[in-house]
């Protein structure tokens, strides 16, 4: 964990050490380096099919450690949390969990049965520090933006992430522009290739949160319902219900343990 995640974490979260990765793009641990924490389960969040299903049961066999895959898409978050609470043996805390993630997008559908297609945005997902890695609508990088009801721009061929040019995003024209680098949000409005998109022209650029995890993904996990909070208030201000601030503490507080203060809010939302 970075520095700046450290005070959004209980302690036994925060003093975890950082192994690699084991799956999926740039995966850097090995087998003897995970044997060497001497674990007692394995559990891989994310895409579930044939490809996971087959290395989790190699690494099981190879280690003795047993796996668990938990379908990682929005529409079964709740079932995962109550999944992982029951292998973990803690109900009660899984059911707390997992109601307030029903409760959290029950709300969310409410407010956008309110809202016409026509007033839903068109959004573009910058990641990285030149904006050009993106993910289009059949990637778990982006649900969020679909479970908000926006419509992600990008048409691409991957179900993960892909590298497109600024003239693809110049010809998409978003109305809004989500980015998850500090860099580019710093200098898109200094980027000529960035120029006359109107999200730029609009200063509608917003930097997502990412203490202690991202709002969009990074993981694509139980923090993107602190996305769906937060970017339901970016997108419709007039439309979402409820004070932004005391929704995220909120989050936070239920979900990492510590309840971060009003002047903390302020600086993680950009304020």
């Amino acid at each position: 964990m970075k520095p700046q995640d450290l005070p959004f974490l209980c302690p036994e979260a925060a003093d975890l050490p950082a192994l690699g990765r084991l799956t999926g793009r740039g995966d850097t641990l090995n087998l003897e380096v995970l044997l060497s924490t001497r674990p007692e389960l394995i559990v891989d969040y994310g895409t579930v099919n044939a490809t996971y299903a087959d290395l989790a049961a190699r690494v099981q066999d190879q280690t003795g450690v047993p796996y668990v895959l938990v379908d990682g898409s929005f529409a079964q978050m709740p079932q995962a949390i109550r999944q992982m609470a029951d292998v973990l043996g803690v109900p009660e805390r899984g059911e707390t969990l997992a109601r307030y993630a029903e409760t959290t997008l029950a709300d969310l559908d409410a407010m956008l049965a309110g809202i016409p297609e026509t007033a839903r945005p068109r959004v573009y997902l910058a990641r990285g520090p030149e904006g050009t890695e993106t993910a289009g609508p059949n990637s778990i990088n982006a649900e969020v933006i679909a479970r908000v009801g926006a419509i992600n721009v990008a048409r691409t061929d991957s179900d993960g992430l892909a590298n497109v040019s600024p003239e693809q995003v110049q010809a998409w024209a978003p109305d809004v522009i989500i980015a998850v680098d500090p860099d580019f949000v710093a200098n898109v409005t200094t980027m000529p290739e960035w120029q006359g998109i109107p999200a730029v022209a609009q200063g509608r650029v917003y930097l997502a949160p990412g203490a202690p995890f991202g709002f969009i993904d990074t993981p694509p996990s139980v923090n993107r319902l602190a996305g769906v909070i937060w970017l339901a208030h970016k997108l419709y201000p007039k439309a979402a219900k409820g004070d932004l601030h005391g929704r995220i503490a909120d989050f936070y507080q239920l979900f990492y343990g510590p309840r971060p203060d009003a002047a903390t809010v302020s600086v993680l939302l950009g304020d």
